[in-house]
Protein backbone atom coordinates (compact mmCIF):
# COMPACT_ATOMS: atom_id res chain seq x y z
CA UNK A 1 0.00 0.00 0.00
CA UNK A 2 2.04 2.90 -1.30
CA UNK A 3 1.99 6.21 0.50
CA UNK A 4 1.31 8.99 -2.00
CA UNK A 5 1.36 11.94 0.39
CA UNK A 6 1.70 12.97 4.04
CA UNK A 7 0.78 16.29 5.65
CA UNK A 8 -0.20 17.52 9.14
CA UNK A 9 0.03 13.95 10.46
CA UNK A 10 -2.37 12.65 7.79
CA UNK A 11 -1.17 9.74 5.65
CA UNK A 12 -2.66 9.22 2.18
CA UNK A 13 -2.33 5.79 0.59
CA UNK A 14 -3.56 4.04 -2.53
CA UNK A 15 -3.60 0.24 -2.45
CA UNK A 16 -2.47 -1.99 -5.31
CA UNK A 17 -5.22 -3.66 -7.35
CA UNK A 18 -7.95 -1.99 -5.28
CA UNK A 19 -11.64 -2.01 -6.27
CA UNK A 20 -13.77 0.64 -7.97
CA UNK A 21 -14.78 3.39 -7.51
CA UNK A 22 -11.44 5.23 -7.63
CA UNK A 23 -10.55 6.12 -4.05
CA UNK A 24 -7.75 6.65 -1.57
CA UNK A 25 -7.21 5.81 2.08
CA UNK A 26 -6.53 8.53 4.66
CA UNK A 27 -5.26 7.82 8.17
CA UNK A 28 -4.91 10.24 11.05
CA UNK A 29 -4.36 9.60 14.75
CA UNK A 30 -5.92 6.13 14.83
CA UNK A 31 -8.79 7.05 12.47
CA UNK A 32 -9.11 5.67 8.95
CA UNK A 33 -11.29 6.74 6.04
CA UNK A 34 -11.79 5.87 2.40
CA UNK A 35 -12.49 8.86 0.12
CA UNK A 36 -13.99 8.72 -3.39
CA UNK A 37 -11.62 10.57 -5.74
CA UNK A 38 -14.32 11.66 -8.20
CA UNK A 39 -16.86 13.00 -5.68
CA UNK A 40 -14.51 13.66 -2.73
CA UNK A 41 -17.12 12.05 -0.51
CA UNK A 42 -16.53 9.67 2.37
CA UNK A 43 -17.06 6.04 1.34
CA UNK A 44 -16.24 4.39 4.65
CA UNK A 45 -14.68 5.12 8.04
CA UNK A 46 -14.19 8.43 9.74
CA UNK A 47 -11.72 11.18 10.46
CA UNK A 48 -11.97 14.09 12.88
CA UNK A 49 -13.77 17.00 11.17
CA UNK A 50 -10.64 19.16 10.89
CA UNK A 51 -8.58 16.32 9.37
CA UNK A 52 -11.37 15.41 6.95
CA UNK A 53 -11.60 19.05 5.85
CA UNK A 54 -7.85 19.14 5.17
CA UNK A 55 -8.02 15.86 3.24
CA UNK A 56 -10.88 17.09 1.04
CA UNK A 57 -9.12 20.43 0.46
CA UNK A 58 -5.91 18.62 -0.55
CA UNK A 59 -7.77 16.11 -2.75
CA UNK A 60 -9.64 18.88 -4.58
CA UNK A 61 -6.28 20.40 -5.53
CA UNK A 62 -4.89 17.07 -6.75
CA UNK A 63 -7.90 15.22 -8.15
CA UNK A 64 -6.36 14.43 -11.55
CA UNK A 65 -3.10 13.28 -9.96
CA UNK A 66 -5.07 11.03 -7.61
CA UNK A 67 -6.99 9.48 -10.52
CA UNK A 68 -3.71 8.75 -12.32
CA UNK A 69 -2.20 7.31 -9.14
CA UNK A 70 -5.25 5.05 -8.67
CA UNK A 71 -5.01 3.86 -12.28
CA UNK A 72 -1.31 3.05 -11.84
CA UNK A 73 -1.95 1.14 -8.61
CA UNK A 74 -4.77 -0.80 -10.29
CA UNK A 75 -2.13 -2.08 -12.71
CA UNK A 76 0.30 -2.90 -9.87
CA UNK A 77 2.51 0.06 -10.76
CA UNK A 78 3.92 2.36 -8.11
CA UNK A 79 1.80 5.53 -8.00
CA UNK A 80 3.62 8.85 -8.09
CA UNK A 81 4.03 10.94 -4.97
CA UNK A 82 1.68 13.92 -4.71
CA UNK A 83 2.66 17.24 -3.15
CA UNK A 84 1.38 17.64 0.41
CA UNK A 85 -0.95 20.38 1.59
CA UNK A 86 1.02 23.39 2.77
Amino acid sequence: MPEVSRFYGIVIQIFYKDHAPPHFHASYSGHDAIINIETLSLIKGNLPARALGLVVEWASLHQQELLLAFQKAEQSQLPSKIEPLK
